[in-house]
């Protein structure tokens, strides 16, 4: 039996065991692979790693706060996770853990599926430039944003996003915005908004931005996948904007992950149906 896994800390809400379980059911592989989810704290992550393989792992996945610390302790990385600063992939291979980061190809994928398109030629606002918000802007500068905008209360943040953008993609055009009637402008002016932070994984979490900062016509895009609709959403969708949650996201980075371990094509269908069921019924 060959073990995949999903680490994080905490780990209770991940729906990665739930989507590729059923692809893996789906497969007729019920007898040659399992997926389930491991809590690994930060400080512990390089030294469970290293146990892994040992134990029977053919490879894993990182979800928060694990991708940046496993980004800067390990020695091999696929062009993804060197792009994207992150890893959410670890292949384990005879020469040892590589990192790879599905992440991006998931966003993208995501986006193509709901909306029809991805990021070429958008103004795109981005809000929440933490790990997620930094994959999110770097991948679509990268794809043919006409215009990126960071909103973030963290200046520092918004300034290194800012710098590394330029220096990836310096044809894009980069706006910073830490004020709220700023945010509220610039994200009305926006084709695409994406929200990054991690408000809305509490049900009860209002949406960081109301409803004059949306209008007909745009995309919003929120990252968080737990619930079939965040305020965030509620609100922009209210205001005639097209809406997506992360779901599709999930999917996809997840389905390439798979490919990674083990050269299989997963089954898509029974890995979007298993989600579906646990995220709207």
């Amino acid at each position: 039996m060959k073990k995949l896994a999903v680490l994080g800390h905490p780990i209770g809400h991940t729906l990665s065991p739930v989507m590729h379980n059923a692809s893996i059911k789906a497969l007729g592989l019920a007898g040659e692979y399992e997926y389930d989810k491991l809590d690994v704290a930060p400080d512990q992550l390089m030294a469970r790693l290293a146990q892994l393989p040992a134990e029977g792992y053919a490879g894993v996945n990182l979800t928060i706060p694990l991708k940046e610390v496993a980004f800067q302790g390990l020695e091999k990385l696929d062009t993804s996770a060197q792009t994207l600063g992150a890893v959410n992939t670890v292949e384990f291979t005879a020469e040892g853990m590589i990192g790879h980061n599905t992440d991006g190809y998931g966003f993208l994928k995501a986006l193509e599926e709901a909306f029809g398109k991805a990021t070429k030629d958008d103004n795109v606002f981005v809000l929440g430039c933490g790990g997620a918000g930094r994959a999110t802007a770097l991948m679509a500068a990268l794809n043919g944003a006409q215009s990126i905008t960071l909103a973030d209360v963290d200046a520092a943040r918004v300034q290194n996003l800012s710098a590394e953008i330029g220096r990836v993609a310096p044809d894009v055009a980069i706006f910073q915005c830490l004020e709220k009637p700023a945010q509220i402008k610039l994200c009305r002016e926006a084709d695409l908004v994406i929200q990054a932070s991690p408000v809305g994984m509490k049900k009860e979490d209002p949406s960081l931005l109301l409803s004059e900062a949306f209008r007909a016509g745009q995309r919003a895009f929120d990252l968080i996948y737990m619930y079939p609709e965040t305020a965030f959403l509620s609100t922009a969708k209210a205001a005639g904007a097209q809406v997506a949650n992360g779901l599709g996201m999930l999917l996809h980075q997840g389905a390439k992950a798979f490919n990674i371990w083990t050269q299989i094509e997963p089954d898509i269908s029974a890995m979007r149906l298993a989600l579906e069921k646990a995220v709207y019924s």
